[in-house]
């Protein structure tokens, strides 16, 4: 059960090139250099490397330092915030206490914070807030490392994208709006399969190992050369024909949200904050990893935010998308993409649209589902009874060890707010 079905990927317009990349990529720890963010709590905090977090290599307060200031190991382009926040008033219950049960063990809140290593966690319910802490120096102003929670993020602004009639639908050729992946296994490969990581072109997701796809397309953003991540993406071959397969990718991410810029014509970021971080009333302003200064976004990783930000992009989600009184969602697309998906055959997919559907018996019959990355980072999504709860975490190994399953967590928080 360690190892089920969750285990996951990685993780205004204005570039931003980190001070010392270099250096850092090199293996070297950095002190962020004043000018960078003198208004940023953590700014001065000494970091590790990013080879260092994917090999689970960092020691506890090293974890910790690192995971809050992502926006220093490669440049950025920040998605910003703007006109009126969002409020979130406190719920008129605050949570309770949890107890439950996984296996022979019973837990309650206090264990999984400091077992699963959590460093921060947000719960909304009907949209007020029950319970909000920080922890290991962590403050509502801490933006903090998404990793694959970005890859559900991508996956609604192609949503958007799909609304706004600049992609035709889920039927629409990936290679239309990525000429790099022209004569490569990518054609003939639909915005459908890449959203469910069907497209049947061969990828390796294992992060700790350094001969795998998933540290070659890491080393692709290392280089910081314009085009490389679609380089790599265009060289994989074919292991199974399109809508056949499913093998979870980092790299089908990478190319959404090139169809994604290719499609709308802006940075994804730019797109993110004009749909919904401004509009919605987002806080303050987020950052996400570029490939190269001034380039790309990177689609399945590298978007730091703050938590009560995850939690107001939770309960848009949960609302259907819902801005002014209208979806900027098409029709029925979240129920759509918390799934359960299908493969060509009609076998079933416990995935989604980049989103994860829930494992446990309470959460498939809650219909909860949840944007998921390494090294604890959640947002979980519950419809039925009007919960998103979000973590920020700082396990050492982005492998799921974790020692309580989080969705069993999750689903007794929400048990409890009812």
């Amino acid at each position: 059960m360690a190892m089920r079905k969750r285990i996951v990927g990685t993780a205004g317009a204005r570039a931003r090139s980190g001070t010392g990349i270099a250096c850092a990529l090199a293996g070297l720890v950095l002190v962020a250099a004043p000018s960078r963010a003198a208004d940023y709590p953590h700014a001065q905090e000494p970091i590790g490397t990013v080879t260092q977090v994917y090999e689970g290599k960092l020691l506890p307060d090293q974890a910790v330092s690192t995971f809050r200031n992502i926006d220093r190991l490669f440049p950025t382009r920040t998605i910003a915030a703007g006109g009126t926040v969002r409020a979130l008033p406190a719920a008129e219950t605050p949570l309770g206490e949890v107890v439950f049960t996984e296996g022979d063990k019973t837990y309650d809140l206090f264990d999984v914070m400091a077992l699963d290593s959590f460093t921060a966690m947000i719960v909304l319910k009907d949209g007020k807030v029950a319970f909000e802490t920080y922890q290991r120096g962590n403050t509502p102003d801490t933006r903090w490392m998404s990793m694959s929670v970005a890859k559900s993020i991508t996956s609604t602004l192609a949503a958007i994208a799909i609304k706004e009639g600049k992609l035709s639908g889920l039927d629409a050729p990936v290679t239309d709006h990525v000429p790099a992946l022209k004569g490569s296994a990518y054609e003939g490969v639909t915005l459908r399969d890449v959203l469910t990581m069907t497209s049947g072109v061969r990828w390796n997701e294992t992060y700790t190992d350094p001969a795998s796809d998933r540290r070659a397309l890491l080393k692709a953003q290392v280089s910081q050369e314009p085009g490389s991540a679609m380089k790599l993406m265009a060289s994989l071959p074919r292991a199974a024909e399109p809508g056949t397969a499913n093998n979870y990718s980092t790299g089908e991410t990478q190319v959404l949200g090139e169809v994604v810029r290719g499609a709308v014509g802006k940075p994804l970021a730019e797109y993110l904050s004009e749909k919904i971080w401004v509009p919605y009333g987002m806080e303050a302003d987020a950052n996400w990893w570029l490939d190269s200064p001034d380039g790309h976004e990177i689609g399945g990783s590298g978007i730091s935010a703050t938590l009560r930000d995850y939690a107001r992009f939770g309960q848009f989600f949960l609302e259907n998308g819902t801005i002014d009184g209208a979806s900027i969602l098409p029709d029925g697309w979240v129920r759509e993409a918390a799934g359960p998906t299908a493969l060509e055959d009609g076998s079933k997919l416990d995935y989604g649209y980049m989103w994860w559907t829930g494992w446990t018996e309470p959460s498939i019959a809650d219909g909860a589902f949840a944007a998921i990355g390494i090294q604890g980072q959640n947002i979980y999504i519950n419809p039925k009874r009007d919960v998103v709860i979000v973590t920020f975490g700082a396990q050492p190994k982005p492998v799921g060890k974790e020692p309580v399953d989080p969705l069993v967590f999750f689903d007794a928080v929400a048990a409890a707010l009812d």
